[in-house]
Parts: C-alpha cells; structure tokens; sequence
C-alpha cells in the first residue's frame, strides 16, 4: 500500500503541529492513506529516518512511504535538513514534500530545498493534496516550486478531529478562529497578508464544543489578532464562559491598543489561571514604529495595560524586541522601564530574527543590519548597536528570564531592580556572567546564592532585608530544605499541563 506521511520536528512533545493537522484533513480521498509523525529537535536524525521508513499503513514489513511531507519552519530547519539529507541517501525513491514559512522565501540557496522534490509555498491545504494525487498515478508535475492555492476558509476541511485522543490528554491543542493579519509590522510575516479573514463563527465554535466535549481545556488561539473583531471576541469569550470550570485555560495573542467596553466586560469575569494574554508591545518609540511600519497607539495601549492589571485576573505576557532599526540601547531601557511600571507578569524580552520573506530587510544597508547568517537568524549588530552591547542585552534576555519571568523571586527582585529597573538589571546581568561563565539554566540554590551576593556586593542591599526576602521566595517555590547558606548564615558562591496554569503562571499569581 502506497503512504503518505505528515511529519515535523516540534520544539518539544508538548507541542502539536496544526498546520499538519490541516493537511491531514483536506487530503480528501486520500486521507484513510495518511498519517502524522510528529518528533522533537532533540530526536536524533537516524532514529527519525528508521521510524519514518517503517510504515504504520502497511501490512508488510518494513514497508516505506511513497511521499513525506516535512511542515519546517525557523526553529527546526537545521534538524529537518539532516533528516531529509539522510531520508534520500538511504530511501532516494521516496518523495520528499515541503511546505512552511522557512521554505516559502527565499528558496534559493537553501540546502533543504535542494534535497527535496517539491516545494509548497504558503497555503498547502489545497496543493498538497493534488500534489499528493498526481504522484501516486505517475503524473508528477515539471516544476520543484509550487505556488500554495489559496482558497476561501469556509472551502476547507476544520482539523480539529485530527487531534487524537493522546493529543488531548498530554499536549497543547492550537485553534484559530482567523488567519492573516491587517497590520504590516515589518519584522514579522504577516507583514505580507492582506488583512485577516475569519473563520465562519458558528462552525468554528461547533469544532470548539466537540474538542471541549472531548476533554480540552487548553485553548491555545493562534490568532495573530485576536481582539481585532470585538463582536467575535464577544462571542468566543462568552462561549468559554459558559463551559467555565476550575480547568479551563485559553492563551490569546491581543492587540495591545484595542480593548472596547465590550470585552473589558466579559474578560472581568474569568477568574484568576484561565486567561492569559500575550500583549505584543515590542516597541514604545514612536520613530522606530514609523520605521518598520508598526501602527500603535502607545498612550491607550498604556491605559489598557493598566487596565488590565487593576481590573482582570489575566496573565499579561508582554514583548518587547531588542535590535529593532533605529533603536539604541537608551531607547530600549526607556521602553523597557515603562512597560515594566505598567505591571504586566511577564515581560518577553526577545532579539530580533529576520524572517524569510519579512520586509524588515529592507533596513538591512541603510541601519548596518547583521544577522546570523544561521538559523534562527538573529540580529548581530546594527548601527545603534554594537555586536558587544548586543551580546550583553542577549544575556540581560536570558536572565530576566531566569530571574524575573519565572516567578521565583518576587520579595527579591524590587530590591534588585531598585528605581532604575533596566540599568540595575543590566549591571546585575553583567556581572552574572561574570561570575558563571554561562546563560543556561541554573542550580536553583546556586541562583539564590547568586542574587544574594549580586544584591550585597553590587547594591549594598541590607542583610537583614535581603535574606527575608530570599527566604520568602525560597518558601514560595514549593521546594523542600532551605538552601544551606540562608539556614547557615553563611554565603559563599565561588566567582567564575495538568491544572489550569502553568507552575511558572501560578507563581505570579501566587
């Protein structure tokens, strides 16, 4: 029996690939001849081509697929490309199929796109399944590169029962309920869209009851504006709120300047864990909005912001870019200040990368933009900022993350931000990799010990003051035993989803 098989390599098991999904669904005729198989990064590429060459469809033995379809995008093209290099060197008769954003610009050159047979770029509902179709009678098409259909929403087949049952039981289920955004953010590629077009509402919503039925209650929407429509924002929100239980939890991507009374109104009503928000500032100065072509209204998305946190109990996760054209370090420190006096949970601060196709390069000679010319491709250097300073403000990312995003220390970190949050911050990360040499994670009782001396020796913190706070985080954590050097008094560091939130979100809350 001829195969086909879906595959990609997620970040991790918990995530599911809905784009496969959609695949999956609209193969028509062809789908009882399909499957997925879904992998990590940290898979090695030998055990994914043995797995992938032994076919579930079969009753033979060792029986091969005639097509895989890779879904690859910025965060696994590296170890999708030795897959498919060591898939055609031991199996060169199957055909290899692409699709995603990494390989639907600026194809040439790519090493992945020179091992595949055939490239879909965009949409691949539609192509992929006549793609699939003209292979298995022999009628392959002359072109390697084939331009994705686009197709009205309401002509395609929904995915959501393409989740299985272990799907919903152990990882993230992703929805949407648009595609496409209206705003042309040149960083980002739905720059290129139109605008956003929506699923028909009561479909959509029948597709949510039926995953809802079966037993989720995470919802992750991957709108890229989910808060654009407030009539369906209304809707969807009051759907939840009538199927509300001590599980649910819904994730929304929001537009941070757009808020009407109307959602205010409802959102006022989710309790504490069920909703979180990822509210994407990415930028305060109003020069650098113009220059990538960032609509927003700073002042109302202030005000909203605020709101948010004096009158809901939504999680706020909040982005803020570092590298942007014409952006210094001064003018991200000044933006990082005031959204971090706004009070949001979280703060992403995150660098730069050049997507494919993002119009973002047009800055590329005119700012001195440099990339990493590997993927995830992030910004290097620009002419505001250095490679040096950029590497600092990379490691100030990794350990804000550390340290503040991850709930650990809410006693500790006022005393450490003190009245100038950026520059203390920056100067406590300098000095941290001073002192540890690294960015990865850790030993929990080795950062304590960190912050405390970091707090004494950069700060001049008072002991008595420090240490309760410490102890009080430490206490929070959940942990057992206290770290030996707060129960000592000594201190020594050597220089050189089965709730509603997540442990992290409920530190926060805590």
């Amino acid at each position: 029996m001829s195969a086909i098989l879906l595959a990609t390599l997620n970040a991790r098991y918990i995530h599911a690939s809905l784009g496969l999904r959609y695949l999956l669904a609209n193969l028509g005729d062809l789908r009882s001849q399909a499957c997925i198989r879904e992998y990590t990064i940290k898979r090695s590429a030998l055990e994914i081509v043995e797995d992938l060459l032994n076919n579930p469809l079969s009753s033979q033995p060792n029986s091969q697929p005639q097509i895989v379809g890779f879904g690859v995008y910025i965060w696994n093209v590296v170890e999708t490309t030795r897959v498919v290099a060591m898939l055609k060197a031991v199996a060169p008769e199957v055909v290899v199929v692409l699709g995603g954003p990494e390989v639907s610009h600026e194809m040439a050159g790519q090493a992945i796109v020179g091992l595949a047979d055939y490239v879909i770029t965009g949409p691949g509902e539609v192509s992929f399944a006549r793609l699939c179709q003209q292979i298995l009678v022999g009628a392959v098409p002359a072109a390697k590169i084939i331009a994705g259909e686009v197709r009205p929403l309401d002509q395609l087949v929904m995915p959501y029962r393409e989740y299985s049952d272990e799907d919903i039981a152990h990882r993230f289920i992703y929805v949407e309920a648009s595609r496409g955004c209206p705003f042309k953010c040149e960083f980002c590629l739905s720059a290129l869209d139109k605008t956003a077009k929506p699923f028909e509402l009561e479909r959509f919503l029948d597709e949510m009851a039926a995953l809802h039925a079966r037993g989720v209650r995470h919802f992750k929407f991957v709108d890229r504006t989910f808060n654009l429509n407030v009539n369906t924002g209304v809707r969807i929100l009051e759907f939840f709120l009538a199927r509300l239980d001590e599980k649910l939890f819904l994730h929304f991507e929001v537009i941070p300047d757009h808020l009407p009374a109307a959602l205010k109104a409802l959102i006022e009503r989710f309790p504490p864990g069920s909703l979180q928000f990822e509210v994407g500032v990415q930028t305060f100065n109003p020069a650098v909005q113009a220059l990538i072509s960032r609509k927003q209204d700073n002042a109302r998305t202030e005000d909203n912001l605020r709101w948010l946190r004096q009158h809901s109990q939504a999680h706020l996760h909040a982005d803020l870019i570092i590298g942007l054209p014409g952006e210094d370090m001064a003018s991200f420190g000044q933006g990082f200040d005031r959204l971090l006096a706004l009070g949001p949970h979280e703060i992403q601060v995150g660098i730069l990368k050049r997507l494919r196709g993002a119009p973002i390069a047009r800055h590329t000679d005119s700012h001195a933009m440099r990339y990493n010319p590997l993927p995830p491709y992030e910004i290097l250097a620009t002419d505001d900022i250095d490679f040096a300073t950029m590497r600092r403000l990379a490691r100030f990312a990794r350990y804000w993350d550390m340290v503040a995003n991850s709930g650990r220390f809410t006693h500790a970190l006022p005393l450490l931000l003190g009245d100038a949050p950026f520059a203390r911050f920056l100067q406590f990360s300098d000095w941290l990799y001073a002192q540890t040499g690294m960015t990865g994670e850790l030993a929990l009782d080795r950062l304590f010990r960190l912050i405390h001396e970091g707090l004494t020796v950069l700060f001049e913190v008072e002991e008595s003051v420090l240490r309760a706070a410490l102890e009080a985080d430490f206490n929070r954590t959940g942990n057992q035993g206290m770290p030996r050097f707060l129960r000592a008094g000594a201190v020594s560091e050597v220089s050189g989803a089965s709730g509603r939130a997540s442990q992290r979100q409920g530190r926060h809350g805590a």
